[in-house]
Parts: structure tokens; C-alpha cells; sequence
């Protein structure tokens, strides 16, 4: 089996505007998206190498120094699979594909 990095994605800007729905609304998308999450990494338990994690603030590197960054990437795991097809196929319908513009790499 090969592993292979997952990144799962969504614009900033969209982030930005979630931030600032209205909290009760929020905190009920919120958790029904991660019940669906906790459900979806249940069922395939048997291809997560490294269930992964947010990836929080972000730097960039350059040959003039480091200095603050942002970016699309929201969190990260690790899968096992025999081919790149098997690893991405049971990533449709995941729940993290609610978020407008998302999407997983």
C-alpha cells in the first residue's frame, strides 16, 4: 500500500465570512458537520494512516526570511491505499465539502 497526503481545503475569504454568521447558527452547522466527521473517519478508519490535524497559522519560507502566510490548507492527513484512484474515491461526498469552495486534495 502507498501513502499518500491529504489536504483538505477552503478560501480564506470564505473562512472569513463564516466567522461571522450569526454564533448560535454557527454552532449548530458546526456540530453537525463534525458528528458527520467523526462518522466518516469511523467508517474509514482502515485507510487513515495519520488522521491528521489543522495546520493553524502558517509561515513562508524564502530566500529573504520567513514572514507570516496564509493559505487555502485547513488540515491535513494520511491515507493508505494501492493507488491514487483508491485513496481519493471514498473523499466524495466527504462532510469537510459542505464549506462553500472547498475541497480535498
Amino acid at each position: 500500500m502507498k501513502k499518500s497526503l491529504v489536504t483538505y481545503l477552503a478560501p480564506a475569504a470564505v473562512i472569513d465570512d463564516w466567522k461571522k454568521t450569526a454564533s448560535e447558527q454557527r454552532k449548530a452547522a458546526e456540530e453537525t458537520m463534525q458528528r458527520e466527521w467523526r462518522k466518516w473517519m469511523s467508517d474509514h478508519a482502515a485507510m487513515l494512516a495519520d488522521k491528521g490535524a489543522g495546520v493553524g497559522k502558517t509561515k513562508r519560507v524564502t530566500a529573504q526570511g520567513a514572514t507570516d502566510a496564509r493559505n487555502d490548507i485547513m488540515l491535513y492527513a494520511i491515507v493508505e491505499a494501492d493507488s491514487h484512484e483508491a485513496a481519493a474515491a471514498p473523499f466524495e461526498g466527504h462532510p469537510h465539502l459542505q464549506i462553500p469552495q472547498s475541497s480535498i486534495e
